[in-house]
């Protein structure tokens, strides 16, 4: 989606994720926001003139944008198999709230692990980190990618944990992302 560079004004009271704390804050209705990036299925804003927030698509009506629809989900056969192939490009449906480039491209994710249970289903283990330890968006980010990985049909169980070894550095980016962050 385009980025709005022109500032609106809320249309209702929501709740929003201050940048980079993770901290939930309730914006006001008819305050000036400018949305800076809008990826993933979430909008990061400039509130008030002064805070850096992510919007949930949830409230995308209270800025003045009808929902956008999600992606196509993958549907597997019954005897078809879930594939890495499969987990990463739901990650890739994951971005920094601050960085436009979604968390696989930026290096983000370490491990994903597989497994298929007795009832047919897969649970699915995935270990990413973040290109900073202090960010508090961590937690909020490992939610959106656990919940991308559940959109999966045959998916039941999908567990995100955060790790720190190896440290991230920006080596780690892919091409891809070096490209959008105009880095080659």
């Amino acid at each position: 989606m385009n980025v709005n560079s022109s500032q609106s004004k809320l249309s209702r009271d929501l709740e929003a994720i201050l940048i980079p704390s993770g901290e939930k804050v309730q914006l006001q209705k008819d305050k000036p926001f400018q949305i800076t990036q809008s990826m993933g299925g979430s909008y990061t804003l400039i509130y008030d003139n002064r805070l850096l927030v992510r919007v949930d698509s949830k409230d995308a009506d209270a800025l003045g944008i009808q929902q956008e629809l999600s992606s196509q989900k993958e549907i597997l056969s019954e005897h078809e198999e879930l594939t890495e192939e499969i987990i990463y490009s739901r990650l890739k449906e994951v971005y920094d709230p601050e960085i436009p480039v979604n968390i696989v491209d930026l290096g983000l994710v370490y491990d994903c692990q597989i497994k298929r249970k007795e009832d047919g289903s897969y649970s699915v283990a995935v270990k990413m980190t973040l290109t900073a330890p202090g960010c508090g968006m961590g937690t909020i980010l490992a939610q959106d990618a656990q919940s991308r990985i559940l959109e999966i049909p045959s998916v039941s169980e999908a567990q995100v944990d955060l790790v720190w070894d190896p440290p991230w550095n920006p080596s780690m980016i892919s091409e891809e992302g070096k490209m959008i962050l105009g880095l080659v």
